[in-house]
Formats: C-alpha cells, sequence, structure tokens
C-alpha cells in the first residue's frame, strides 16, 4: 500500500500527468479508497498524495470527473469520523475546497444531497467536513441546468431547493452551530434567510444551555446578512421564556417537587450574562443592529422582559446609545405607572384589559439577577437609578419651597418613578461592592450642590444606606467629612436630614464624631443664621443619642430617630463619663445661643425637653440653663405686676422691632421638662440611689414651683393694661408700637396657654385650680378677642387664633375629660370648665389647628410633636372624643350659636374627623384598622375585626347624620356640616374595596341622595357629585349616568332658541336652576376623563396593529368587532348623545361655555385619533367598517356638528333664553362685561373647535376613499365662520323692510327647530 502511495506521489511531483492518469486507471475504485483511507490515518503525505489522485483525474473525461466525485463522497464522512488527526482533515478539506469548482454539475448535486442526508441523520456533529458545504453550493448555484425528478432547474433553483430540503428536515442539536457557522458563507436571498434564522431559533430550546453563547455568536454574525429584528427579537424571547419558567418553578416550588428542576438559576444567568456580552459587541460593531434593537422598544414597553432591560442598560454603556436608552427608560417607566394608575382608577378599563406589565418590577429584577456577575449591567443601573431620582424627584415650589411635602407613601407616578429611583440604588448598594463608593460619592454630591431644589429622597436613601450597611459607609468616611465641611452653607432641613441619618455612624466611630463637632462649633459663629441654627440641631441631635449611664433606659422614653440605632452604648464607667464631658462640653456651647436671634433660641427650647427625656443625667444642668434664662425675664417682687418683663423680649434694629426672646417657649420648655422630671422621680423615687442628687434636683425644682405658681397667681390678677395692650392699644402692623403690641399680645397669649396646661395638670382635678384655670382663660380670650377685631380693621377679619403652645398630649387629654369623662369625684370640677362654652370651644379649635398642622408637616410643635407613634395615640384618642361629641349631642342643642356668624361645636368636630382621616390615610394607610378600633364602636358591632365592616360602620354612622340634615327641610339645613359630612364619606369610601358588598351599598345610598335631594346649594351638590362620580367610575362607565345628568341640566336651564320647550325631565334631583351650573363643570371634567381613557385605548389599539400588522386581527372571528373597538364605539357614542344635550342648553356665558367649547374640540379630536386608526387598518388589512362605527360617524355629523354651529352663534351673541325683557336686558349687561374680559379666551375656543370639526372631516374623507363607504353623506355644509355674513341684516339694510324681515326669521328659525324638538320629545 505503502508503494502506491509513494507511486502517485512521485508521478504527480515529476509532472508525470500521462503515467499518473494510466496508473490510476488500473486501480479499482476500492483501492483508491484504500489508499486513501491509509493515507490519511497516517497522516503522512496525505495532501500530496490528494493533489495527485485528483491530478491523474482531469474533470473533462468522464473517468477523471467521477474519480474525482468518489474522492469527494470518500474524503467527507472520512473527517467527519474523528479517525483523522484534526490537521490532516483540515488539510483534506482545504484542499477540497480548492478543487470544487472543477466538479460538474450532477456531481456536486450528488455531492449536496449528500451532505443533505448526513445532516439528516445527524452524522454531522464534528462539523469539519461542513466547510466544504458552503463552497459546493456556490459552485452548483453557478451551473447550468441541472436534471431535478423529471425535468430540469437552473442551478440557482437547485442551491435553493436544497436549502429549503435542509430547513425543513430534522436537525441534530449537536450540529446546530456548525450549520449555523457554515451559513455564513453561503449566499442567500433574503426569503431564504429568514427561513433559515427561524429554523436555527427554533433550535434553540433543543439545545443545553451552555451551547446558546456560541449559537447567539454565530447568529450574530449572521446578522451582517440581514433579519436583524428577528434574531435580536428571538433571543430576547427565547430568554424571556425561560426567565418565566424560572419564575413559576419558584412560586410552585413545593408543588414541582417531583419533577427535576429544569435549569439551575446561577447558570441560567450566566449564560444570560453572556449572551448579553455577546450582542453588545456586536452591536458595537454594527449600528444598525443597535437601531433595530432600540426601534423595538420605542413603540410599547409592554415587550419589556427583565433579560431585555438588563440588555438595555449595558447597550447604554456605548456612547452614542445612552440618551436614547436612558430616555426610553423614562418614558417606560412613566408611562407604566401612569396606565396602571388610570387602570386603577377605572372599572370600564379593567373590565376591557388583563394586567399591564409592570416596568418597575423587571427593572427590579435586574438589579437582583446582576448579582450573577453581570458587572457590565451594574454600571447602567447605577445610572438609571440616578437618572429616575434626578428626573422625577421633587421640584421646587414658589421662592425655592419644596412642593410636596415628606408625605409616606409614593402617590402620583412622577413620585412613584423616583421611589423606584431610589429601590433601585438601594439594592444595588447591597448587593454589588464596586459600585457602593459611586453610589455614595454621587448621593452625598446632589446632597451638597442641590441647595435650590428639594432633596428630601435623596436623604431617605442615604439614611436607608446608612440603615442596611454602616460598617461598609466607615470605610469611605473621609467622603462623610468632606461633606461635614459644607454644612454651614446647606439649607436647613437638608442639614437635619444628613444629620439624622448619620447618627448611626457617630457612635461607632469617634473621628466621625470630633470632625463633626469641630464643624459645628465653627457653625456656632457662622455669619449666616441657618449656619447657627445648623449648629443647633447638630448639637441637639448629639444630646440625644450619646446616654450618660444612669440616664433612665431609652424604653421608657423611646423616640426612634433613625429606623434602626446602633446601640453601641458601652456601659464602662470610662465610656460614660467621657459621654458625660463631652454632653457637658455641647451644652456650654449650645449657652452661647441664649444670647443669639429668636429663631436660634426656639430651636434650642424646642430640643431640649427631647435631649432631657433621652438624656436624663443631663437633667441639672439643664433646668439651671432653663432657670437662669427664665429669671431673666421673671419678676422677683412679689407684689409687682405683671410677674414677667416684656421689654427684654424685644429688640429694635433701626426702626424695625423684632422678637429677641420668645418667652412663651422658653416658659413651655420649662414646664414641660420640670413636668417630666417629676414624673420620673416618682416612679424612681421608691430606689432612689443618692441622696446628694435628690437634693440638687430638689432645690432647682422648688425654685420653678415657685416661680410658676407665683406667675399664676399675678398673672391672674392682671388686666390688660398692666401689659399695655387694653383696646384702645395701638396694633396696626404698619407702625412700631402696633408691631411691638402685637409681639406683646402673642408672647403673653402664650404664657397663658403654657400656665393653663401647667395648673391643670398639676391639679389633680381640684375645683379651686380649675377656676384658675378659667380666670386665665379670661383673660387670653380677651386678649384674643383684641387681636382679633384690632386685625379685622384692615379688609378681611381673621377667625384664626394664633399657633397654640398647648402639648398634643394635653390637648387631648383636655378634650377627652370635657366631653367623656364621667367619674363622679371629678364631676364638681370639670363642670367648671364644662360649664364656659368658650373655653370649650377654644380646646376643640386648638385640635382642629394641631390635626391641620400635622397634615400639613407631618409633625406638630411641642414635646412628643415628632414621635410618630406617639401622635398617632393622640389621634386615636381624639378621634374616639369627637366621633362620640358629635353623634351623641344633636345640633338642635346648638341652635344658639347660629345666630353668631361662626362654625358650630359640631362643625369643629366634624372638621377634626375629616383631617384626622385625611391623615391616616396618607401617613398612617396601615393602621386605618387601629384608628376605626379606637373609636367606641356600638355594643354590637364591637366583635368584628375586619377593616372594611369597621370602615363601613363609621360611614354608616356618617350617612344616617347626612340623612338627618336633608330630611330637616330647607331652613334647617347647614350647608358646610353637610359639606363636611360629604367629604368624609368621600374620604372614607376610598377605603373601601370595590368588589365588596359594602361598595355597592355605598353607591346605591348615593344614587338615591343624588335622586331625592333637591336643596338649592351649589357647595353641596358639587360635593355630593363629585362623590358620587368618584365610587361610580369604579363600579362601571360613567358615560350613561352622563347623559342623563345633561339631559337634566338641559331641562332645568332650558334651550338657546327660546321657542323650543324642553322636554321636562328630572333623573336626579340634586340637578336644579340654582345648581345647574356646578352640576356642568363637573359633569364636563367627568367627560374628560372619559375622553381620557378612549383615547389610551385607542393609543394601545394603534400600536398593536403595527406592532404585529395583521397578525392580531385575522385570529378575529369574521363577524366579531375586536371588544376594545366595539367598547370605544359605544363610549364615544353615549358621549355625543349627552354634549348634543349640553349644546342646545342656555348656558350661562363665561366658565360653563369656554369649558363646553373646549371638550366639543377635544371631542373631536378624539373621533379624528379613531378615524385615524380605521384609515391604518383599512391600509393593512382592507378590511369592512364596523357598522357602529358608521353610526357614530351619522350620529356626529347629522346630530352635534350642525347644533356646535349654532351654540357658537349663541356664545358669540350672548344671547340669553328664559325671563322678562327688563332682566334679560340687566343680565346681558353683566354677561357683556365678564364676555369682553374673556373675549380673547373665546376666540381662541372657538376657532379651534371650528378646526378640530374640519380636521375630523378631511380625515372622514379619506376613510371614505379607503373603505369605499360613502361616510360624508351624514355631514352637514359648515356655516360658521369669522368671515360669516348675516344674511338678515344684510336683506334690512338693502329694503329697509326691518318689520317683515324679523317675521320671517322668526318663522324661520320655528321651522329649523321643529325637527329637534320631536327628536327630543320620542
Amino acid at each position: 500500500m505503502k508503494g502506491e502511495i509513494d507511486k502517485i506521489i512521485s508521478f504527480s511531483d515529476e509532472d508525470r500527468t500521462t503515467e499518473l492518469q494510466k496508473y490510476l486507471t488500473s486501480l479499482t475504485n476500492d483501492q483508491i479508497i484504500t489508499v486513501i483511507t491509509n493515507g490519511a490515518l497516517k497522516g503522512k503525505k496525505v495532501g500530496a498524495m490528494l493533489k495527485g489522485i485528483l491530478k491523474g483525474s482531469p474533470p473533462n473525461s468522464t473517468e477523471g470527473a467521477n474519480r474525482r466525485l468518489l474522492v469527494y463522497e470518500h474524503c467527507i464522512p472520512l473527517c467527519e469520523s474523528g479517525d483523522l488527526q484534526s490537521e490532516v482533515a483540515a488539510d483534506i478539506i482545504g484542499l477540497l475546497m480548492l478543487e470544487t469548482h472543477t466538479l460538474s454539475g450532477p456531481s456536486l448535486a450528488k455531492l449536496a444531497s449528500l451532505f443533505v442526508d448526513a445532516i439528516k441523520v445527524g452524522k454531522m456533529g464534528g462539523g469539519k467536513s461542513l466547510e466544504l458545504f458552503p463552497t459546493v453550493l456556490t459552485a452548483l448555484a453557478a451551473s447550468e441546468a441541472l436534471a431535478y425528478g423529471k425535468g430540469e432547474l437552473s442551478g440557482e433553483e437547485y442551491k435553493k431547493q436544497v436549502i429549503n430540503s435542509l430547513c425543513s428536515s430534522r436537525w441534530d442539536p449537536q450540529c446546530v452551530i456548525h450549520l449555523t457557522t457554515m451559513f455564513r458563507d453561503v449566499p442567500l436571498s433574503s426569503e431564504e434567510l429568514q427561513f433559515l434564522v427561524e429554523k436555527i431559533l427554533r433550535m434553540f430550546t433543543k439545545l443545553d444551555l451552555q451551547e446558546i453563547p456560541p449559537l447567539v455568536y454565530q447568529l450574530l454574525l449572521l446578522t451582517a446578512k440581514g433579519c436583524k429584528k428577528r434574531v435580536l427579537d428571538g433571543i430576547v424571547g427565547y430568554f424571556k421564556e425561560q426567565d418565566l419558567h424560572q419564575e413559576e418553578e419558584e412560586k410552585h416550588g413545593e408543588n414541582l417537587d417531583l419533577e427535576v428542576q429544569s435549569i439551575p438559576q446561577d447558570q441560567l444567568r450566566h449564560v444570560e450574562g453572556t449572551v448579553i456580552l455577546h450582542i453588545v459587541f456586536a452591536i458595537r460593531l454594527d449600528h444598525e443592529l443597535g437601531r433595530e434593537f432600540l426601534k423595538s422598544f420605542k413603540v410599547s414597553y409592554e415587550d419589556l422582559c427583565p433579560f431585555s432591560v438588563a440588555l438595555l442598560l449595558s447597550v447604554a454603556r456605548i456612547q452614542r446609545y445612552e440618551e436614547q436608552v436612558f430616555d426610553l427608560f423614562k418614558t417606560s417607566v412613566i408611562k407604566s405607572f401612569k396606565d396602571e394608575q388610570l387602570q386603577q382608577g377605572s372599572k370600564f378599563i379593567q373590565d376591557l384589559l388583563s394586567r399591564q406589565c409592570n416596568v418597575a418590577k423587571l427593572i427590579l429584577d435586574t438589579v437582583k439577577n446582576s448579582v450573577f456577575g453581570w458587572d457590565h449591567v451594574t454600571q447602567g443601573l447605577v445610572q438609571l437609578g440616578f437618572f429616575l431620582m434626578d428626573t422625577f424627584g421633587p421640584k421646587p415650589g414658589p421662592f425655592g419651597k419644596a412642593t410636596e411635602g415628606p408625605v409616606g407613601v409614593a402617590r402620583t407616578p412622577t413620585q412613584q418613578a423616583c421611589k423606584l429611583g431610589g429601590q433601585v440604588l438601594l439594592q444595588g448598594f447591597k448587593m454589588h461592592e464596586p459600585i457602593r463608593g459611586e453610589i455614595l460619592e454621587q448621593v452625598l454630591n446632589r446632597l451638597v450642590t442641590k441647595t435650590a431644589t428639594p432633596v428630601s429622597h435623596y436623604l431617605d436613601l442615604f439614611s436607608d444606606i446608612v440603615v442596611s450597611a454602616p460598617m461598609i459607609l466607615l470605610e469611605s468616611s473621609s467622603k462623610l467629612t468632606e461633606t461635614f465641611d459644607h454644612l454651614t452653607y446647606l439649607p436647613l432641613a437638608t442639614v437635619q436630614g444628613l444629620l439624622k441619618a448619620v447618627q448611626p455612624l457617630l457612635k461607632v466611630s469617634t473621628s466621625l464624631k470630633d470632625t463633626l463637632i469641630l464643624v459645628l462649633r465653627k457653625a456656632m459663629f457662622s455669619s449666616q443664621l441657618d449656619g447657627r441654627k445648623s449648629a443647633v440641631t447638630g448639637f441637639l441631635l448629639l444630646l440625644k443619642n450619646f446616654k450618660v449611664l444612669g440616664s433612665v433606659a431609652s424604653s421608657q422614653c423611646s423616640q426612634a430617630i433613625s429606623s434602626s440605632q446602633i446601640q453601641v452604648d458601652v456601659h464602662s464607667r470610662y465610656n460614660s463619663a467621657a459621654n458625660e464631658a463631652f454632653c457637658l462640653e455641647i451644652l456650654s456651647s449650645l449657652r452661647r445661643c441664649l444670647g443669639q436671634q429668636a429663631d436660634v433660641r426656639l430651636m434650642l427650647y424646642e430640643g431640649f425637653y427631647d435631649v432631657l427625656r433621652r438624656n436624663s443625667q443631663l437633667s441639672s444642668s439643664i433646668m439651671q440653663t432653663l432657670l437662669s434664662q427664665l429669671k431673666r425675664y421673671y419678676e422677683p417682687e412679689q407684689d409687682l405686676l405683671p410677674p414677667i418683663k416684656l421689654e427684654p423680649c424685644i429688640t429694635a434694629h433701626g426702626d424695625q422691632i423684632y422678637l429677641q426672646e420668645p418667652l412663651a417657649h422658653l416658659v413651655s420648655c420649662t414646664v414641660h421638662s420640670l413636668l417630666w422630671l417629676q414624673n420620673t422621680h416618682k416612679a424612681t423615687n421608691s430606689n432612689a440611689d443618692s441622696d446628694e442628687e435628690e437634693e440638687n434636683g430638689e432645690g432647682y425644682q422648688c425654685d420653678l414651683q415657685t416661680i410658676l405658681e407665683s406667675t399664676t397667681r399675678r398673672m391672674i390678677k392682671c388686666e390688660l393694661e398692666d401689659f399695655e395692650l387694653d383696646k384702645s392699644a395701638e396694633f396696626s402692623l404698619g407702625s412700631g408700637v402696633g408691631v411691638k403690641n402685637n409681639i406683646y399680645a402673642v408672647l403673653v397669649m402664650g404664657v397663658y396657654e403654657v400656665l393653663m396646661e401647667y395648673n391643670f395638670i398639676k391639679s389633680n382635678y381640684n375645683k379651686s385650680h380649675f377656676e384658675g384655670i378659667i380666670e386665665l382663660f379670661k383673660r387670653y380670650h380677651k386678649l384674643s378677642e383684641i387681636l382679633k377685631e384690632k386685625s379685622g380693621k384692615g379688609r378681611v377679619p381673621t377667625n384664626k387664633i394664633p399657633r397654640s403652645l398647648l402639648s398634643m398630649s394635653f390637648i387631648s387629654t383636655l378634650i377627652t375629660v370635657l366631653f367623656r369623662d364621667n367619674t363622679q369625684s371629678r364631676e364638681e370640677a370639670l363642670s367648671v370648665l364644662r360649664s364656659n362654652g368658650e373655653f370649650v370651644r377654644y380646646a376643640l379649635n386648638v385640635v382642629v389647628q394641631k390635626i391641620q398642622q400635622l397634615e400639613e408637616t407631618g409633625h406638630t410643635d411641642g414635646p412628643d410633636g415628632q414621635n410618630a407613634d406617639k401622635t398617632f395615640h393622640f389621634l386615636c384618642d381624639m378621634t374616639s372624643v369627637l366621633m362620640w361629641r358629635y353623634t351623641n349631642i344633636p345640633s338642635v342643642v346648638e341652635e344658639a350659636g347660629k345666630k353668631e356668624k361662626r362654625c358650630s361645636l359640631s362643625q369643629l368636630c366634624l372638621d377634626g374627623l375629616l383631617r384626622i382621616f385625611t391623615i391616616c390615610q396618607q401617613r398612617y394607610l396601615e393602621k386605618m384598622a387601629q384608628l376605626f378600633s379606637a373609636m367606641d364602636v356600638g355594643e354590637e358591632e364591637a366583635e368584628q375585626d375586619d377593616v372594611n365592616e369597621m370602615n363601613y360602620f363609621y360611614i354608616r354612622q356618617f350617612q344616617r347624620a347626612l340623612f338627618t340634615q336633608l330630611s330637616g327641610g330647607e331652613e334647617e339645613f347647614n350647608s358646610r356640616e353637610a359639606q363636611l359630612l360629604v367629604s368624609i364619606l368621600t374620604v372614607l369610601s376610598r377605603q373601601l374595596q370595590p368588589s365588596s358588598k359594602q361598595f355597592e351599598q355605598m353607591i346605591t345610598w348615593t344614587v338615591k341622595i343624588c335622586k331625592e335631594t333637591s336643596f338649592e346649594d351649589s357647595a353641596f351638590s358639587k360635593g355630593l357629585l363629585s362623590l358620587f362620580f368618584s365610587l361610580h367610575v369604579l363600579y362601571k362607565s360613567p358615560a350613561s349616568l352622563l347623559l342623563e345628568l345633561c339631559q337634566d341640566i338641559h331641562s332645568q336651564l332650558g334651550d338657546i332658541d327660546q321657542d323650543v320647550e324642553v322636554e321636562k325631565r328630572s333623573h336626579f334631583a340634586v340637578v336644579n336652576m340654582k345648581t345647574a351650573t356646578t352640576a356642568t363643570l363637573l359633569v364636563l371634567s367627568q367627560v374628560d376623563k372619559v375622553l381620557d381613557e378612549v383615547d389610551w385605548l385607542i393609543a394601545r389599539k394603534k400600536n398593536q396593529t403595527s406592532d404585529k400588522s395583521g397578525s392580531a386581527e385575522d385570529s378575529q372571528a369574521p363577524g366579531q368587532q375586536d371588544p376594545v373597538e366595539k367598547a370605544v364605539t359605544l363610549q364615544l357614542g353615549t358621549l355625543l348623545t349627552a354634549l348634543n344635550e349640553l349644546v342646545q342648553t342656555a348656558l350661562q356665558l363665561g366658565t360653563c361655555t369656554l369649558t363646553l367649547l373646549r371638550e366639543l374640540s377635544r371631542t373631536y379630536t378624539t373621533l379624528t385619533t379613531l378615524v385615524k386608526y380605521y384609515i391604518q387598518m383599512c391600509s393593512n388589512q382592507h378590511a369592512a367598517l364596523p357598522a357602529r362605527f358608521e353610526k357614530l360617524v351619522k350620529l356626529s355629523g347629522a346630530h352635534l356638528t350642525p347644533q356646535c354651529y349654532s351654540f357658537i352663534t349663541y356664545a358669540q351673541n350672548g344671547e340669553f333664553g328664559g325671563g322678562s325683557d327688563e332682566k334679560k336686558k340687566k343680565k346681558r349687561n353683566e354677561v357683556n362685561s365678564v364676555a369682553s374680559t374673556k373675549l380673547l379666551r373665546e376666540t381662541k375656543a372657538i376657532p379651534n373647535l371650528i378646526f378640530s370639526i374640519e380636521q375630523y372631516e378631511k380625515y372622514l374623507i379619506t376613510l371614505s376613499k379607503k373603505s369605499k363607504v360613502n361616510l360624508m353623506q351624514y355631514m352637514k355644509l359648515s356655516t360658521s365662520r369669522d368671515f360669516r355674513i348675516n344674511a338678515a341684516t344684510l336683506d334690512a339694510a338693502l329694503h329697509e323692510q326691518d318689520g317683515s324681515q324679523e317675521v320671517e326669521e322668526s318663522q324661520d328659525t320655528e321651522e329649523s327647530q321643529e325637527p329637534k324638538q320631536k327628536k327630543r320629545k320620542q
């Protein structure tokens, strides 16, 4: 055998071609095969031998051509068998590739079918010989006609057949990658490419997970030929499917324990990470691919999944796509939240569509998945988090104030988007070490640089970071110390938030604490007032958080500073001693503040009480400070009146007079601190440790008690003249004396209030003490009346009382004993307070004021004001009392108060309750059940734990109260009280589940009230209708309801044509002459919401059709209309009928007509959008127009449009129907003056409407052409133009036949109105 190989090689080398040919002819096919096999297996000289064989087989002779084919047919399986060394196989294939073009057409066809058959049976696993296949196919395409079956095919066609049969056959999973690689070298037409790509994508599910990345890589190389979008969609779709499986398995893990888990999660995530890298690499090289990828997500966010989110974030690292990707996220996130809000707020949409895809969840899932080594995604996540927080964070309001207060729950889509940014960053911070430094740095940078905008969202994030990873933060303490350097220049709110957040770190890191103290000391002497306030804030926080050994345990007075305190109070002597020294040093710094501006002192007084409670060991030092400060303003001579010196409390600067010492706050702070200390001493007296301390304590306590008692006694004796504040005093804020007197009055009133609280707590329900309190109150009340009266001399009399200094805990106790305390022994003493009506009213006013402050800022003044839990506890007590007071004492008892022009007590109770329910929904949503159970429920209901039930029990209470109001007749009807009741019902009904039976009962009740109440009170009817709409929208679509209301309004206000008699209809008695205008505006705002929903649905359908271009619609049964289209058409139909009623109504010119004109033009714009949608449908699918749509067009053209034109004429002429001539003239004059001021706006509204109508008609013409249906037959020619000629006036001028002309005109109008009248009376 060796001899044969050598012979062939030697003949070939020496160019003895004829001898070579002869020799080869002498060998049989089997011998040649054996020669090749042996040569290949030994691997020596095989290339030379094969060259020789091919050289000796000239392709133009039949024998040579056959021998060549034999070589090919034998070598291909030989290379694939795996018996050869890889270099040898590569040499053989390389050699054969060079000679392929010499093969004849039939030989090529045979070879091609050999390949196809081998692939079908799965013999191409190695993929070595597949490299030869593209060359075979290319040569085949170039050859002439080939026999195929009974006929002939050109080479190109034959190649197509081969590819077709290959793609239709079953592929062995092992050779998918090789085949994909091979097809890169095959010239393919676009259809072939698409066919091939679909085949490869279908194979994804059959492959082992580890083989996916190399296959994706080859596929992406294949996209150079085209089909880019399909390939990307297929890859994303595959991983979306895998993620869903994974999720299902996690959910039902317990149930699927018998099944084998398909793919381990970490393996899947690693593969996804690799694939993302491949795709990003491909996009960097091929920008067309990048454009296609982004285009698929621009239309709708529905197709996003965690994998595509991760992919987008990685693509964002390519600079040219960064902006596009983040814009895409911005629109997707906000649109997702808005859509969710729209869906939750409308039963109509909930019934039509299933739940939307939630982009926020996808992004958070991506954060979770990125733990598996997706470093290329994490950078994008950080950028995305900050991008969302920057874009959607709270914006500065007027004068740089934050527009939204710190509300517990994110409500609006913008707030939710901002919160999502924070969650992404916080989760990222917890999971990924490399990005922590960057997140921290960026947060701190923003806190320092964004001084003009609110940074509450960054403070929340920073605080969460500190809590989640305090030790990690200490590693970057240099960044924190850098931030501390800027403290003096930052707004106070930022400083407070920042210092609260770093508290836990200060306990662990001494260096950080020392740095902060240095900064704060510098700030004490800052030229800026805010800087000094920051210093006080910082020092007070430090005092609260560094415990001195021996202080009362925190549990007795816990007030959390941040959500988790790291308790590192190591109780060694050294540590507590160091703490004590440290605290005393701070106190000495703070004492300096007592000489500064009133604002700084105020902060100090408000903070001392909290410090004392958290750090009771500092009590003697703090109390001594307060005592010495108080003595400055106290008159020690017992016989002198008044007992307080007001002169030193003010200071003058040029002509201006300022408050220097907030005396009332000083007394308040002293009183509260003293009372708290006395309570704790009582508690701990039984086991007192050191008598010496007691004596110290007793010293200042006795002094303070003496001072307070003396002050009380003398303040009762004082008359207003003693303070120079009698009725004749000057109180105008324009003069220096007036300003001074105002300041004095406020200080004196504050002192009276604090003394009332102190004496009440010390009194132990003693009658004479209570008489003293009433005396104090009388002085307070007298002064407050004078202030009210004097300030009322300006333009507006004010009913507001100055901000009260009573503490939340005291006022809560006070109203409880005033209304609900039945203890026999206290009866006599309490009757002193109860019998003074003004005192009771004052107590309720303070309650409402405190609740209002809580509603606006989230905390109240005074002790415990910042402590959310205690505040909520007081709220529960107050609610219980107010509820009892309102339900158990009928308003009739208070009729006397009606003559005076002020709120009744019942009304104050309701006002308080309304505010409490609102606060609880905003800030304490999860505690609603606690609030309800705190209110005393009737015995029979007390068992229930269900929030819904308890809520509904109270709803019924308020319903009864409202019903009593309404059944009393118009004279006894108290409008303000009824409005408050409706507002409370509105707030409480938000808590009901729309699917519950209670909700249905609530709706039924509201409908009944609206149908039966006919009071002419527009404010009340507005509240009632708003409640009705807010409930109804969650029950079903309000369109039919709007129609009924429009008919009522029309029949109440009459027609724009005075000669037309409107049929009397009344569905809802709540609509009458007085309330019709209010009702119209509410109905129109509701129309606007319905149009929002319709627009949203049409836009959604448009996206779907453009996405799927027909595939969705084909699945519809031929006779059926798409449910969304049907719903949209029906909604619009009902709206058009309703608006048709309103357009014929003699509305008051002004806001009503303007709003109606706006809504009409919006309706036509929506109709235009629908027409455009059908134009798109006809272009794509040549579908027939639904009959319902034709009816809608008829309704708009034949009925609404002509009425719109008449209404425009009515609005422009300002003609009023109804009423006598005198009245009419008077009215017209009034209206004209109003109309003239609004002329500019009106002229804009009218052309806009005409433009909308004509746009609508323009697109209808286009649709008529496309659909071959004449829709324009329903349209009337427009007559309303700016250059309209009034034919009647023209004729009159020409013929001077005034009388006859008027008669004709009136006949004309009567004729033109007749069919309308008939139509309405059907």
